[in-house]
């Protein structure tokens, strides 16, 4: 891949290694948090929790318990 092509990818929070390296994970990930100001990152967290709750909910997982009545 070009640098150029790589250098944007970082830019967005994209990270792409030829090999698995997690202590380079780590910090491109603190890297990319830190630069975020508090409010982008409380954004990052809301719309992450809308995600889920929208999966949950396709899944069947946030329905209501029904009350079953025994005899």
């Amino acid at each position: 891949m070009r640098q150029g092509k790589r250098a944007r990818l970082e830019k967005k929070g994209i990270l792409i290694l030829r090999k698995d390296d997690e202590k380079r994970e780590i910090e491109f990930e603190l890297d990319y948090l830190t630069s975020l100001s508090l409010q982008d990152r409380f954004d990052l967290m809301l719309n992450k929790s809308r995600e889920l709750r929208i999966n949950l909910e396709k899944n069947g997982y946030r329905t209501a318990p029904a009350i079953i009545k025994r005899k």
